[in-house]
């Protein structure tokens, strides 16, 4: 007997070395272009933690706090032991899957039965059984093969989703932290021409009691001041919801970062210049066309393990274990038993289901193929918007910061000649009106340059990278 299982294990052998069915996986061939097309120059692209080039202290601990506590990382990351979870369990199905078993079973014959009227037969009998129980399916065509390949790949695919959901954390909070202090000092400008203004009302009223103005002057300047202390309850509201869209991002309460964030600090200055590599970079850099790419690979996978359906599947069954009718004898040689069955199964008639399985998933691979190709094409976009965006709004921003200086200028020329009545009230309105739009202006220009920044940053894809323990040492 110990010859046919040795026989029976070498066969088993034998197969398992047979064929896997379905395609084999080849990355998706794309050649992007040699640069970008706002960008000729070809610098490798900045690989540090790109947030520390703002030169922000409190920035960076945000940015720290935020990579050990933010729940929709904790999500990801178990999305990650899920996916791994799950390649256990699709690995298993390599080998056999063994139970053991044990049971006790008291029984009375019936005497209306022959059974039960068996000279030397008890009508009540005991049985005693343990053992084993197995069996096994063998993968001869490799669906298994496929399923693990497409668990590997399921694997690396939610590691890019955790570096995707890193890549975007780290935007998300420089973005509300740029946005926070461009409020923040679109306060201060508010609070500095309402002072402005209040001391020109002043000036006013006493002309007007001198009778060198008029009340018209007066109710003038009123509205200017109004009109400017106005702009702040919106912009602290804007400040307020910052502070705590930043709390959230961090995994704590909305008030959590009141006291660190809510007294005003400098807007954070965007580099000159941004290195920005090439194109193909992006292929490596970006998680979500690693995550694209990886997708693929597990779809292409899955084809093989819905072809493999298609052929005969081989098993093995079997049970060994000891049984008796006294537990005295439960454990003696002669109470040993075993079987050995060998199985096959063919499909012969499913109306179709396997082979549209199979259909299935080459139109999911398919599908794939396409969102692949699309999230290259979307990334390469991305970052030519963003570098476009970046080096307009620096010249924009120089423009309003000359537009600042010629207002400056004209405030003070006004109120000089308007002082000496060589000009009317209404030339010193004009005046601070366009000053503090243009500060305003400028303003919103410097925080948008640095927003701007960080979403190139951010469509290049980098900063995911960087190790948890030198983000938190940041400085």
């Amino acid at each position: 007997m110990m010859t046919k299982i040795t026989v029976l294990t070498a066969l088993t052998a034998a197969i398992l070395v047979g064929c896997t069915v379905g395609p084999n996986y080849k990355a998706p061939e794309f050649t992007p272009p040699d640069h970008f097309a706002a960008a000729p120059t070809t610098q490798p692209a900045a690989s540090v933690a790109w947030w520390t080039l703002f030169n922000d202290a409190t920035l960076n601990q945000v940015i720290a706090q935020a990579r050990r506590a933010n729940l929709d990382l904790k999500a990801a990351e178990a999305r990650v032991r899920e996916a791994r979870a799950q390649r256990g369990v699709v690995a298993s199905q390599y080998y056999p899957e063994v139970n053991g078993v044990a049971n006790y079973t008291r029984q009375r014959n019936s005497k209306g039965l022959a059974t039960g009227n068996i000279p030397g037969i008890p009508l009540e009998q005991d049985l005693f059984a343990a053992g084993f129980d197995a069996s096994w399916e063998i993968d001869v065509f490799g669906g298994t093969r496929r399923a693990v390949e497409a668990a590997d790949a399921d694997i690396q695919s939610a590691i890019a989703d955790r570096n995707d959901v890193l890549l975007s954390l780290f935007g998300d909070i420089a973005r509300n932290y740029m946005d926070l202090r461009g409020a923040q000092r679109q306060i201060h400008i508010a609070d500095e021409n309402a002072k402005s203004q209040t001391q020109t009302l002043d000036l006013t009223r006493a002309k007007v009691r001198a009778g060198l103005a008029n009340d018209l002057d007066v109710a003038r300047q009123e509205a200017q001041v109004a009109s400017t202390l106005a702009q702040i309850p919106s912009l602290q509201t804007r400040a307020a919801a910052d502070i705590h869209a930043l709390a959230v991002l961090t995994g704590q309460t909305p008030e959590s970062l009141d006291q660190l964030l809510g007294p005003p600090a400098d807007l954070p200055q965007a580099p000159p210049s941004v290195p920005v590599g090439i194109p193909s970079d992006l292929l490596r850099r970006r998680p979500d066309v690693r995550r694209a790419e990886r997708n693929l690979a597990a779809a292409t996978a899955r084809i093989g393990v819905a072809t493999a359906d298609l052929y005969p599947k081989f098993n093995i069954t079997g049970q060994l274990g000891y049984e008796a009718n006294k537990f005295s004898n439960w454990t003696n040689a002669s109470s040993l038993f075993w079987n050995i069955v060998p199985g096959v199964s063919v499909p012969l008639f499913n109306a179709g289901r396997l082979k549209s399985n199979v259909a299935v998933e080459r139109a999911r691979t398919d599908q794939a193929v396409a969102n692949y190709e699309k999230t290259v094409l979307t990334s390469l976009e991305e970052v030519e918007d963003a570098l476009m965006a970046y080096q307009k709004e620096f010249i924009r921003r120089q423009e309003l910061a000359n537009a600042v200086a010629a207002n400056q200028r004209s405030v003070a020329l006004s109120q000089q000649l308007y002082q000496q009545g060589l000009r009317d009230f209404l030339n010193v309105l004009d005046a601070q009106r366009e000053l503090y739009a243009s500060q305003d202006a400028l303003a919103l220009s410097d925080t948008q340059v640095s927003a701007n920044a960080v979403a190139l940053f951010k469509a290049l894809g980098g900063g995911w990278e960087v190790p948890e323990q030198q983000v938190a040492t940041a400085k």
